[in-house]
């Protein structure tokens, strides 16, 4: 919703941009999913149709991030507690314990995510099960445009690029659709087309980045839960608004990616990073994530120097008796 930052207008006088990036703060997430409508629109992707259960939670239909989606809401359900951890919460509430914000109880007195159900899947008259749901949490997922992007070192082609912006884009040209980087992804965020088989995801709206412009998700989101700017400065503006929550009572937050010590672990930091405020698991998200590249590196990079040595000490061997030979 804000303004184009001024790093991408310096970029069009020719100077180095800088690297730009997202923040996406899930707390103000209302999970209206404009942000997809806007990236669908602009990057003209196809509909990915309606499905109703079949292992998705019922209203999240678009399920996760594909080819043909490159930003997801996910939706997760928290059921609520049992009546006797209601009254537990109930008592250290009362006692100033816990939670502070409205709808966000004591620590522990969540029970853990429902459960999908198969709706399609179940006989007919069945009786849906009872689940009470306490609260939603909604995250709008995208790729992460890792420092250190595994996806990147798999493509034997060249396709994957790191731009000027410091995003990881695709370049659908020089895809040859080997599918390397689908595996090196540890958010599982790039796929390939079912049709032609090319590597495909989010670009930051590379096009936009050049003419001056934010990327189309977050120009649409109605209550910048996806902001976008200046890497750094939205660092900053995170560590801001952690401690403004901390503050306010919720406690549990934290960046995801960004501005702690444990970024490092998640690929290097990454150019998309979040406000949390539940394990990343409960996004779908890793506590870590090395790409399997990155993380055999070292071994392999000690097998590809044993195996070198061994070659050469076998080519001087192989010398030495074609000299002998050739005396004789």
């Amino acid at each position: 919703m804000s303004d184009a930052p001024t790093e991408v207008a310096v970029h069009r006088s020719g100077q180095p941009p800088g690297r730009l990036g997202f923040f996406t703060d899930t707390t103000v997430c209302i999970g209206c999913k404009s942000c997809e409508v806007a990236c669908k629109q602009w990057n003209d992707l196809p509909a990915d149709g309606y499905t109703f259960g079949k292992g998705r939670r019922s209203l999240d239909h678009t399920g996760s991030l594909s080819s043909s989606s490159w930003r997801h809401v996910h939706f997760v359900e928290i059921a609520a507690p049992h009546e006797p951890d209601r009254e537990a919460a109930r008592a250290a509430l009362g006692a100033g314990a816990g939670g502070q914000l409205p709808n966000i109880p004591a620590t522990g007195a969540l029970a853990a995510v429902r459960e999908d159900v198969d709706l399609l899947a179940m006989a007919d008259g069945a009786a849906l099960p009872e689940a009470e749901i306490d609260r939603w949490l909604f995250d709008s997922d995208v790729c992460k445009h890792c420092t250190n992007a595994g996806c990147l070192d798999a493509c034997p082609t060249g396709a994957l690029i790191r731009t000027e912006f410091e995003t990881v884009i695709v370049q659908p040209d020089i895809c040859n659709g080997c599918g390397y980087c689908v595996p090196s992804c540890p958010f599982g965020v790039i796929d390939r087309d079912p049709y032609d088989g090319r590597a495909a995801k989010c670009t930051l709206c590379y096009d936009r980045l050049q003419d001056g412009l934010e990327p189309a998700c977050a120009k649409a989101c109605p209550t910048d839960s996806i902001q976008f700017g200046p890497y750094e400065e939205l660092v900053e503006r995170a560590k801001g608004r952690v401690t403004e929550l901390h503050a306010r009572g919720l406690e549990t937050a934290y960046l995801y990616g960004a501005g702690d010590e444990g970024a490092d672990q998640l690929a290097g930091g990454l150019g998309a990073f979040f406000l949390l405020t539940e394990p990343p698991e409960r996004f779908g998200l890793p506590a870590q994530a090395d790409s399997p590249i990155q993380a055999n590196m070292p071994a392999a990079t000690a097998a590809g120097l044993a195996a070198g040595v061994t070659a050469a000490a076998a080519a001087v061997v192989s010398l030495v008796f074609a000299h002998r030979r050739a005396r004789r």
